[in-house]
């Protein structure tokens, strides 16, 4: 079963949706979609191992221009 997790995202002023659309590119990745509030895009990702989601975040997802910040959240199943 694949893990999947939430990265909510913080992007420079007016980068979001750029931003967005690069993340969005990324294998892995599900969605990315820009949002207002807190976090200016959310992500939703998968990989078959928490290794390899956390290898995609740090090595892809952060690699993307006009990123500020990340906080990955892994989904759970209870």
């Amino acid at each position: 079963m694949a893990v999947q997790a939430y990265i909510l995202v913080q992007t420079e002023v007016g980068k979001a949706a750029d931003v967005a659309r690069a993340i969005a590119d990324i294998e892995g990745v599900t969605m990315a979609e820009d949002v207002t509030g807190p976090y200016d895009v959310i992500v939703r990702a998968e990989g078959a191992s928490v290794d390899e989601l956390g290898a995609m975040v740090v090595t892809k997802v952060q690699g993307v221009p006009g990123i500020t910040r990340t906080l990955t959240c892994p989904i759970v199943r209870i």
